[in-house]
């Protein structure tokens, strides 16, 4: 038996076995053969059970994330049937008498090469299609399991080094009971598609794929951050009793489902979600979502082969707005870089991408794809309360282009008839210290602030929120952080605009009074978080926690912020 401490990142309690989810060693030797038409035909057989995985894996996408998600596969099983791929394999095989995994590798990276180094973007985008779908043929010549999440059939943890947001999206929770992983934080986005999946989870462990093996029976507590690997009885016992606790505790917020959220003074503040995907929103309205306070669209762009369509992402949009009624719905525009890459735009490396090439600096220079996006939300708007909101703002100059750009695509639209509203609300994040500072030059020309505390932190702390050695200084609580947000609150009030905060910190337990105290307008967090939230703010007065705003502002370090906050709540 092992106890692990990690990070609490989505709540809930998981007893299953352990499945890890690990990249396969897909070395080999390379080898004369003395019968090609044997090779070939071992080829043949990987390659068809290659297709048959990822038609499964193509079906479950469909079903349980939608048409959109699926699209990647069906680009994977074209290469699969390419005979421009395949035969070159063949005939290295023969005419090279070598095996067939030196033919595979040697072929691919060839066109793998070639395809990367073209002008076409089409052609460079099936560079990332060909080397997905080898390293799953060559698994299958070696012998070698390739791990699909999206194929677990039995009740398990999933157990890795990382989780990317394309492995969480293909969990299915009817099978994966929870996952925990050695990297990560709360902030990582496998935590917040977790807690999105209602998927308990415990991250940022730094050991748990050296100490849990396959079909261990493992123990992961998302509430107070335990794994517990071969438990005794006793422990499973008590861990079950948890489990049914932690139920018991959901149904009480339930009850609050479809009430508004009020103060002990009866003040409202809205309590909002933040989604991913269309399919999210089944979440937001199950558990008493006001409205959608971050709509991530990256998801859109991610796990593809290539960039969605207008008219995929306009029913993307649409779908939501419809869903959520007359309830706001911001969405951000396309937030690509820092940890999100997309393959087939062959973005360059960078030594720090989280301060370098992302965002609206990619939109902006981009605007190809960022006009493509504008247009899509465009002509969605008339179907509910679109907000727009654009990520990553450094500067005036920045918000301005991208907000002609807007009003250049909505008289596009206009003039050919298409129709748009005259009621959407244009903001954006604050994320970055310099627009924090300055939030009152930028609330003169928003409509509305939604502060992104996750990189917030970590770029005013200089501290990567993903970096286990600096984590000590990923601080919500510290008082530069929240005079930097009560600068944007008291800047957009000055204005007459409301201020929302989408960061996790807006569901955390701790920071809720605090904000409540700095008159933060709109919280919006993972949909699991809400029911939680809106039955601790209904104990609170916010009169009184104004009262303790300056108090707050003047401490010196997190610690004392913490202390003091837990003591005026008791």
């Amino acid at each position: 038996m092992s106890n692990i401490q990690g990070i609490a990142a989505s709540s809930g309690i998981a007893i299953a076995k352990v499945y890890p989810l690990e990249a396969p060693d897909l070395s080999y030797n390379k080898s004369k053969i003395d019968n090609p038409t044997d090779e070939v035909t071992r080829l043949h057989e990987a390659l068809d059970v290659s297709k048959g995985e990822l038609e499964k894996i193509k079906a479950h996408t469909k079903k349980t994330l939608g048409d959109e998600h699926a699209e990647i596969f069906s680009a994977h099983l074209l290469v699969l049937s390419d005979p421009e791929l395949i035969q070159p394999i063949e005939d290295k095989i023969k005419s090279e008498n070598v095996n067939a995994e030196a033919a595979l590798d040697e072929t691919a990276n060839m066109f793998i090469d070639m395809f990367k180094n073209m002008d076409n973007e089409y052609m460079r985008e099936r560079a990332a299609d060909i080397q997905d779908v080898t390293k799953r043929v060559m698994a299958h010549l070696l012998g070698v399991t390739f791990p699909d999440p999206a194929l677990i059939n039995e009740e398990v943890v999933i157990v890795a080094d990382d989780l990317t947001p394309s492995d969480t999206a293909q969990l299915n929770k009817q099978y994966v009971k929870g996952f925990t992983t050695d990297i990560g934080g709360r902030t990582s986005h496998s935590a917040i598609m977790a807690r999105s999946l209602e998927i308990p989870a415990v991250v940022g462990t730094k050991e748990i794929t050296k100490t849990a093996k396959k079909n261990d029976m493992i123990i992961v507590d998302g509430i107070d951050g335990d794994v517990i690997i071969n438990p005794t009885e006793e422990q499973i016992a008590s861990y079950k009793e948890k489990m049914e606790n932690f139920e018991k505790q959901k149904q009480e917020w339930a009850k609050l489902k479809d009430e508004p959220t009020k103060t002990a003074e009866g003040e409202h503040v809205e309590l909002v979600a933040n989604i991913g995907t269309p399919d999210d929103v089944e979440g937001v309205l199950n558990n008493g979502g006001e409205g959608v306070g971050l709509y991530r669209t990256e998801f859109l762009y991610m796990g593809k082969s290539q960039l969605p369509t207008e008219e995929e992402q306009f029913e993307a949009y649409k779908s939501v707005l419809e869903q959520m009624g007359d309830k706001p719905v911001v969405v951000r525009t396309l937030d690509i870089g820092g940890d999100k890459e997309l393959d087939y735009l062959d973005l360059p490396h960078e030594m720090n991408p989280f301060l370098g090439y992302r965002a609206i600096r990619l939109c902006l220079e981009r605007d190809d794809i960022f006009r493509t996006q504008l247009r899509a939300l465009l002509r969605a708007s008339v179907y509910g309360n679109l907000k727009i909101m654009f990520p990553m703002i450094a500067t005036l100059e920045e918000f301005r282009e991208a907000k002609n750009m807007l009003e250049e695509e909505k008289v596009k639209l206009a003039e050919a008839g298409t129709d748009v509203s005259d009621e959407i609300e244009v903001g954006m994040m604050v994320e970055i210290p310099a627009t924090a500072v300055l939030a009152r030059q930028f609330a003169k020309e928003v409509d509305f602030f939604s502060i992104g505390t996750n990189d917030l932190i970590q770029y005013t702390m200089a501290a990567d929120r993903m970096n286990e050695r600096v984590s000590y200084l990923y601080q919500p609580y510290n008082p530069a952080i929240l005079n930097l947000i009560n600068n944007v609150i008291e800047a957009a009030h000055a204005e007459g605009k409301w201020a929302g905060m989408c960061g996790e910190m807006a569901g955390d337990e701790i920071a809720i009074p605090i904000l409540l105290g700095l008159g933060l307008d709109e919280f919006s967090m993972s949909a699991t978080s809400i029911l939680p939230a809106r039955t601790q703010i209904k104990d609170l007065s916010k009169k009184e926690l104004a009262s303790f705003k300056e108090e707050i502002l003047s401490m010196g370090t997190a610690d004392e912020v913490v202390a003091f906050v837990k003591e005026k709540t008791k």
